[in-house]
């Protein structure tokens, strides 16, 4: 794994020449070593960056080719960071949430109707999150960023787990979602509308939910 937890809100990542990571603009904190910091907002695999680089409101979400050799610190808005290590498995999770994330990692965008259907969309609505959301796949590390801390829920076969839609950060596996009706106490006590709904993950893999409701 290339990231090492300096604490809750910082990583570290180590540089190696013929590797190269990336990162949201502006995310470096300090470095060591010769190391060099491209801007790319739009391409794919080995240039510019594609839909990954989305924001929700459309825009590209501004992001940095690191590269050379030495280690980088990353943090962004003193957001806690939660390491994700992928093998082989597919991540989802939104762009403008990525810190950083290895460069061998395949991106690619999903739309939010393929998971799900229509109840898909509702979801993109719900969470503010828009139609689309971010895909990494393969062997290598993401470092990924949420209000208050993040805990992983495993999802195995049989027993689904339900996520407050405003609470989820991100999962991986081979995992489907949809979203339910959730009329209950959390409902009648006057909090937001997006608690109507629960957001259901059955399959194999893990959910990431941040301990807020908070959007970055």
């Amino acid at each position: 794994m290339p990231f090492r937890e300096v604490n809750a809100k910082m990583v570290e990542a180590a540089i190696a020449p013929g590797q190269k990571m990336f990162s949201q603009r502006g995310a470096m904190l300090a470095y060591r070593g010769d190391v060099t910091f491209t801007p790319n907002i739009a391409g794919g695999q080995g240039g510019l960056m594609s839909m990954i680089g989305r924001r929700v409101a459309g825009e590209a979400t501004p992001l940095m080719t690191v590269e050379g050799r030495g280690t980088v610190m990353f943090g962004h808005g003193g957001h806690h960071i939660q390491v994700i290590q992928l093998s082989g498995d597919t991540l989802y999770v939104e762009a403008d949430r990525l810190l950083a994330f290895d460069g061998t990692l395949e991106q690619g965008t999903m739309f939010l109707g393929a998971q799900g259907g229509v109840m898909g969309m509702v979801r993109g609505q719900v969470t503010g999150q828009g139609l689309f959301t971010t895909t990494l796949k393969g062997h290598g590390a993401v470092a990924v960023m949420a209000h208050g801390g993040v805990i992983e829920l495993p999802i195995t076969p049989g027993r689904p787990v339900h996520v407050d839609p405003q609470a989820y950060v991100a999962h991986h596996g081979d995992v489907r979602n949809k979203l339910s009706t959730a009329l209950g106490w959390r409902d009648m006590v006057g909090r937001g509308s997006g608690e109507a709904f629960q957001l259901e993950l059955s399959g194999s893999g893990a959910v990431y939910v941040q301990a807020s409701e908070e959007k970055l």
